[in-house]
């Protein structure tokens, strides 16, 4: 079997007729790209990336015998969209569910420990190495926001601590926790899949028995009249910044925290919210502006 793609460059606000459109003359699957490399912030559960321009490409199935009628597919996309850059290209059949593996390499972590994906066999045997499967939900330690909390948890005091990882994705911030020696984690996201990721990766790493994962509202119940010695949350600073009354409820006095998905244009706001509360004592910088900001609890 072959595989057809067809690339259309359009701008936002023509990005979900052309998804119809690809759609409906049988698309077997379509997906966004940017096309102007334009940065944007990840996008919440649910949420669709709009970027200025944007690269649709619709996916089509060539079986064995039936050749596909491409100039015939082109011509109609044209009269449709007539001024949309338009371009396709063949692919050779290969295994999709796993090919996108090859882009995942172990991850070090300052010098604590490593991310390794499942598969793969970590470069150190000794060192404390989180297993993770990457495709689940978003935290995989490639994106800086990620690495700056690992960063931040691997040179924290840990052992014996209650965690709180807020906005969990993958939960690999939470396993990372404890892996370090936290000795409980509870763990939060809004989205169902990502409670799911959490769940298996830390059963992947052997802490399930010691991290509680659930949507928002069941965390709140499961938390209740409790603090934690420390907080992480790897969100967004709009939501970071709803939460600040929620956070310094949740932890205790002296305690330790880490924000993250800031950008450097958003520090000086953060930090501002969250200095009626908190003690702000360092604001660290990665790559593309990604900050984060740590502190104790008043």
């Amino acid at each position: 079997m072959k595989w057809l793609q067809i690339h259309i460059t359009v701008d936002q606000a023509q990005v979900e007729f052309t998804e119809t459109l690809l759609s409906s003359l049988g698309a077997v699957s379509v997906t966004l790209d940017d096309a102007e490399n334009q940065d944007l912030l990840e996008p919440l559960p649910g949420e669709t990336p709009l970027w200025n321009k944007v690269i649709v490409t619709g996916i089509y199935a060539e079986e064995e015998g039936e050749a596909l009628d491409v100039a015939a597919l082109e011509t109609f996309i044209a009269t449709q969209l007539p001024d949309a850059p338009l371009r396709h290209e063949f692919l050779e059949d290969q295994v999709w569910e796993r090919s996108w593996m090859d882009y995942y390499e172990p991850i070090k972590i300052g010098e604590k420990f490593w991310i390794v994906p499942e598969w793969l066999q970590a470069p150190e045997a000794d060192a404390v190495n989180i297993k993770l499967d990457p495709g689940l939900a978003f935290g995989t330690g490639n994106h800086a926001s990620t690495f700056l909390c690992l960063q931040w948890l691997g040179k924290t005091a840990l052992k014996d601590k209650v965690v709180i990882d807020y906005g969990c994705g993958s939960g690999i911030l939470g396993v990372a926790a404890l892996l370090l020696g936290a000795k409980k984690v509870y763990a939060t996201d809004i989205d169902p899949q990502a409670v799911l990721a959490t769940q298996q990766n830390a059963e992947l790493n052997g802490v399930l028995d010691r991290l509680y994962v659930g949507l928002p509202h069941e965390f709140e119940q499961e938390f209740a009249q409790q603090q934690a010695d420390v907080l992480v949350a790897n969100i967004l600073a709009g939501p970071l910044m709803s939460l600040v009354e929620e956070f310094a409820k949740l932890l205790k006095t002296s305690g330790e925290f880490a924000l993250a998905g800031v950008i450097e244009e958003q520090v000086a706001d953060v930090s501002q919210v969250y200095a009626e509360y908190f003690d702000i004592l360092q604001v660290e910088q990665r790559e593309e502006n990604w900050c984060r900001i740590s502190g104790q609890r008043k």
